[in-house]
């Protein structure tokens, strides 16, 4: 058994004039939001062997909120994480991810279909709360019966989704 934990990057601020959108950092809230979900994580005992983040300066920013709470494994940093779509997320997860247990912290929209895409069941009460969206710091928490290099298309089961406002 593995596990996948698929957390969106926490609430950044808007890009000041001359700024890319690939270096606007967290705002207060954000950042708050990246504490709180890494004390969660620990709490429930949800701690990844590995994280694949992306470069993105929020999403470093997510990371250092989270590692600020509980471990985070070894960290891997991927620009693909940025700009790939939910089947270059998967391919990464497969490549990286061996057994065990797998962090990925990324964007919007990839996040949330790749987090449908592969739950091909789950619960009840987490699948109803994705399906409203994947908000900024929400986490998705997705066990798959082999590892994670055979993770496919509705084969794992959506176990948990958590989003700061649960917490």
């Amino acid at each position: 058994m593995s596990r996948l934990y698929l957390l969106r990057h926490a609430k950044a601020g808007w890009a000041l004039p001359g700024m890319r959108d690939f270096d606007r950092p967290l705002d207060a809230s954000g950042r708050a939001d990246a504490e709180m979900m890494g004390a969660a994580m620990r709490s429930r005992l949800y701690v990844p062997d590995r994280t694949l983040c992306s470069n993105a300066k929020r999403a470093k920013e997510t990371l250092e909120g989270l590692a600020g709470q509980t471990d985070t494994g070894r960290v891997l940093f991927f620009d693909g994480l940025y700009s790939a779509d939910a089947a270059g997320y998967l391919n990464l997860i497969k490549n990286n991810g061996g057994s065990g247990s797998l962090l990925v912290i990324g964007h919007n929209p990839m996040m949330e279909d790749l987090a449908l895409a592969v739950s091909g069941g789950g619960d009840e009460a987490a699948r109803a709360t994705l399906n409203h969206g994947f908000p900024t710091a929400g986490l998705a928490v997705v066990r798959f019966d082999g590892d994670l290099a055979s993770a496919a298309q509705g084969t794992g089961y959506l176990e948990v989704f958590l989003t700061p406002a649960d917490l």
